[in-house]
């Protein structure tokens, strides 16, 4: 139900006009003086305010909403109508302005226009959002056991309103699969926003996800609605979630708990309407053991837990996805699909995949830039496919028993190749490994404690 602000000193006018717009089913609250309603600092759909009060008229208080960052509509009440009165109304910001006397019709109609206004606004918000995500939806593809697995438990889940913790190396999908489920959900036709928690620091992850107030900290200079705002009545998928500080983990916590929170510099409590989906790649369980997790919040997050399999697990997902994948590439560039050749499909297979689905995107997009002619040759990905191919590391992983040290070695490598392959460019280096900056910036801190070569930039 859409919410109207009133504010007059007249109260009859204020009765009136609130029994008009509670008839039409909207929700009113009323005040006899501007700072009586900014004091209270509520949200608002729409500010309905008399132009002439004693102390702070309606034009000061129409200043004062936009000098705070607040965008809502604004309509002023004048018995003093004049062509100079409306054009220094609308240069200020104002919706509209109506004359009194008024009818109930004109004033219904000019609120409905104007909360529609409203919805407009916030709807181009979220597509806004939407469209500042670096990722995006993206087809659940794979023949395995494993995927087949993976997509019943989607299907079941999907529907539901539970958290869900969907758990994977790094480029194994996991962000695929939260948009999967997003998109077989109910809410499937809300905004879905994502925020990758290793990307920013703790203030400005705060910030990201509940919003902050105008002046709330240094650089704040216009209020800046949250992602959990944002994403209202849609789904909103935490990526990374361990790189999250505790302090921070203790609001989310309450978040999901009460379905509450509270802008940055803001006492005022708002309503958390959002189905949230979380993926890491880190082993809570350990982070948990060693501190760095919350318990609490560990518990309330896997209440639905999705295991991604890595990619040399599922081996036979290797052609169906890089058949895709080329299908991408040639829609994108406008040109026809090169086809792979059998040595070349057979080299793929042979692969590890370190990287899992993203170094295999990642080598198709390159193989089809780099290859001449229509078909994509064994030659031309062979240099790319490097060590983890050696017989011990294939038998190994094939035998099951890699261990936790030899798939951190392997990450390491893949790691270190990829910053050279770059020339020490972190943030191209972070981009087609798909991890964050923040997080490379840890790794690369840790290899050199460790006392390995890292390229400096």
């Amino acid at each position: 139900m859409p919410r109207i602000c009133l504010v007059d000193d007249n109260e009859m006018m204020l009765d009136s006009l609130a029994v008009t717009l509670k008839a039409a089913d909207y929700h009113v609250t009323a005040y006899d003086s501007a700072e009586a309603m900014l004091a209270a600092a509520e949200d608002f759909d729409l500010f309905i305010t008399d132009m002439k009060m004693p102390r702070m008229t309606g034009i000061a208080l129409l200043q004062s909403l936009r000098q705070a960052g607040v965008d809502t509509p604004v309509i002023l009440m004048t018995a003093y109508g004049t062509i100079d009165t409306a054009v220094e109304a609308m240069r200020l910001g104002a919706y509209d302005y109506i004359t009194k006397p008024f009818d109930g019709d004109k004033i219904l109609a000019l609120v409905d226009r104007a909360i529609a206004h409203r919805r407009l606004q916030r709807e181009n918000e979220v597509l806004r959002a939407e469209l500042s995500e670096t990722t995006h939806r993206s087809q659940l593809i794979g023949v395995s056991g494993a995927m087949a697995d993976v997509a019943k438990r989607i299907s079941l889940v999907a529907n539901s309103l539970a958290t869900v913790l969907i758990q994977g190396e790094s480029g194994t999908g996991k962000e695929v699969i939260a948009r999967t489920i997003h998109a077989s959900s109910s809410r499937r036709d809300k905004p879905m926003l994502a925020v990758n928690c290793a990307a920013l620091s703790k203030g400005l992850l705060e910030s990201e996800l509940f919003g902050h107030e105008k002046g709330a900290f240094t650089g704040a200079d216009k209020l800046r609605r949250g992602r959990f705002e944002l994403a209202h009545s849609g789904s909103l998928l935490l990526d990374e979630i361990s790189e999250m500080d505790l302090p921070l983990q203790a609001k989310l916590l309450r978040v999901l708990q009460e379905q509450t929170y509270e802008r940055v510099g803001s006492s005022i409590t708002r309503k958390a309407e959002v189905r949230v989906l979380v993926t890491t790649n880190r082993d809570l369980k350990q982070w948990v053991a060693e501190g760095k997790f919350r318990v609490d919040l560990y518990y309330r997050l896997n209440v639905v837990p999705i295991d991604v399999p890595p990619l040399r697990q599922r081996i036979e997902d290797v052609e169906p996805l890089a058949e895709y994948f080329n299908r991408q590439v040639a829609q994108r560039e406008g040109r026809p699909v090169k086809e792979f050749t059998p040595s070349a499909l057979a080299a793929l297979r042979r692969y590890r995949w370190p990287g899992n689905v993203r170094e295999l995107q990642n080598i198709i997009e390159r193989a089809n830039v780099l290859s001449e002619g229509s078909a994509i040759q064994a030659q031309t990905i062979a240099p790319w496919l490097d060590a983890a191919c050696d017989g011990d590391v294939d038998d190994t992983l094939a035998s099951g028993q890699a261990d936790g040290n030899l798939l951190a070695g392997m990450e390491q490598k893949l790691i270190l190749a990829t910053l050279d392959r770059f020339g020490g460019h972190r943030s191209r280096t972070a981009e087609a490994l798909g991890i964050g900056l923040r997080t490379l910036g840890m790794k690369l801190k840790r290899y050199r404690t460790e006392g390995l070569p890292v390229t400096q930039t």
